[in-house]
């Protein structure tokens, strides 16, 4: 028996090229749409790692220091510690910029890299990072900045003044070294700038106008007429070597970009090397 025309199924189209590459192209552009707007909105949990600490926390230090608290307006608070040498006679004051992690607790032994050198360490903890309150934003983090300096400048001459920055904090220090005077500019594992770091991760994307933070360490070393030394690791994996080598265009000829062999993110002060060129420069 014969089977109807019409019983039999129909034949399926064949699938394009041209439709194969539209719909991966809509696969692409969602993706990418997704991808950008999670960034966009959630950029700070990537940057920064605070954990703040109850007012009444007490703070216990193997160094001799003093707690700082400055009242900003009725919102912000900044705190600081100011650690103090043993020697009774004292060249100065370093202002350390830490990193993205947690709050000074997670810093506090860098100041003995200073402290055996005769410097007092004035260490300012960010908005939201231990008992600093406030807004976490960049025009902040340059303003804090700005208040430890003045706090520094009403003990010490500006030619007594070191400012330091770690990780995150070397933007900041660069930003307070290009404003104002200072004996010296020293930068642990910098970047050129958040977005151009952001970009190496997500180079299919705008960053500049993406990133909520700039910190454009390249652009304010040019403005620093203090001597600068930049120390990097070659094995480090959160801020590449090669991102902090791009900033050797930015810096003067009395200027000193050290490399660590070997050295990573976060393990620099282990190496001779580090600690040898350090104290050298705080003997000066």
């Amino acid at each position: 028996m014969k089977k109807n025309s019409s019983d039999e199924a129909p034949l399926k189209q064949p699938v394009t090229t041209k439709k194969i590459v539209f719909r991966w192209l809509k696969i692409f552009i969602l993706l990418y749409s997704i991808i950008g707007i999670a960034f966009y909105y959630l950029q700070e949990t990537f940057l920064f790692h605070p954990k703040a600490l109850a007012y009444s926390y007490t703070f216990k230090f193997k160094d001799s220091f003093q707690e700082r608290n400055i009242e900003i307006n009725k919102d912000v608070t900044l705190n600081m510690i100011q650690f103090y040498p043993s020697a009774i006679s004292r060249k100065g004051m370093v202002l350390y910029f830490h990193g993205n992690m947690e709050n000074i607790n997670h810093y506090a032994s860098a100041a003995e890299n200073f402290l055996k050198n005769g410097y007092e360490v004035l260490m300012p903890d960010y908005p939201t990072f231990g008992k600093s309150t406030g807004s976490l934003t960049e025009k902040n983090l340059y303003s804090i900045a700005n208040i430890a300096y003045k706090f520094a400048c009403a003990k010490y001459h500006t030619d007594s003044i070191i400012i330091y920055g770690r990780s995150i904090g070397t933007g900041i220090a660069a930003q307070l070294a290009s404003r104002v005077n200072c004996k010296r500019l020293i930068l642990e594992t910098p970047y050129t700038s958040i977005s151009d770091l952001f970009s190496r991760y997500l180079p299919i994307y705008p960053m500049n106008a993406l990133s909520h933070y700039k910190l454009n360490t390249s652009e304010y070393l040019r403005d620093v007429t203090a001597p600068i030394c930049i120390f990097h690791g070659t094995d480090d994996h959160v801020i590449p070597y090669s991102n902090s080598v791009e900033l050797k265009n930015s810096l003067k000829p009395i200027d000193q970009f050290i490399t660590i062999e070997k050295g990573t993110h976060n393990n620099l002060g282990s190496f001779p090397q580090f600690h040898i060129i350090l104290d050298s420069l705080l003997r000066l």
